[in-house]
């Protein structure tokens, strides 16, 4: 990486860094995908003292080999909804269930400059989860999360992350031919439930990692 990239970003994500502090959520640095996953199952899991995990669909999580690394690990029960050969209502049912797991792991859509998460959901199990209920919420997020504030956290979601998420579930909605947000009445809409994350309640229940590279979408 170019040194003047390198240092626009991390000024950048110092900035962040101080903001999420400041809003009572956990913090943690990582300069690469493979640190970020070390600092999640080397010291964040285990400091929660988790027996039970879930998480949300995820490209980042997948990237870092989150999924797969939890679980063949047999000190956790993981409840997995995206495991092969469930149907849709096993699929729903543990979802429900990973609302009381002891830690819940996601990204996140958007992340601005003043340390708050946007998220918006199709079924709203993601970000229940992040709202309420696992006794702790893990975060990891790549620098191109990172925006100025509220409204341009809403147009990245809808502009930059929604049409290609539809595209990768293999939806049938107006985006997918297009490339832009319709904001349609699709059966298939995956837009339909936004959460605004402005600061961690009880304190640092929810540890963002701040990672100094791109990932997921």
């Amino acid at each position: 990486m170019d040194n003047y990239d390198n240092n626009y970003w991390t000024l950048r994500l110092d900035d962040c860094e101080k903001a999420l502090t400041k809003n009572n959520f956990l913090v943690r640095r990582a300069e690469t995908a493979e640190e970020a996953g070390r600092i999640v199952l080397d010291e964040l899991l285990p400091a929660t003292e988790a027996k039970t995990v879930s998480w949300g669909g995820s490209m980042t999580l997948k990237s870092l080999g989150i999924y797969d690394a939890l679980s063949n690990d047999s000190q956790y029960e993981t409840l997995n909804p995206y495991q092969p050969g469930l149907s849709r209502e096993e699929m729903m049912e543990i979802r429900r269930r990973a609302l009381l797991v002891d830690c819940y792991l996601l990204s996140t859509n958007a992340l601005t400059q003043t340390g708050k998460l946007v998220n918006l959901d199709m079924t709203g199990n993601r970000v229940g989860a992040l709202t309420f209920g696992p006794r702790h919420v893990i975060v990891v997020a790549g620098r191109n999360k990172l925006v100025a504030d509220i409204e341009d956290a809403l147009f990245r979601v809808k502009d930059r992350a929604a049409p290609p998420n539809a595209m990768r579930l293999d939806m049938k909605t107006p985006c997918v031919k297009t490339g832009f947000c319709e904001d349609c009445a699709s059966p298939q809409r995956i837009c339909n439930t936004w959460t605004i994350t402005e600061k961690s309640f009880p304190k640092q229940r929810v540890k963002v990692v701040l990672v100094n590279q791109d990932l997921g979408i």
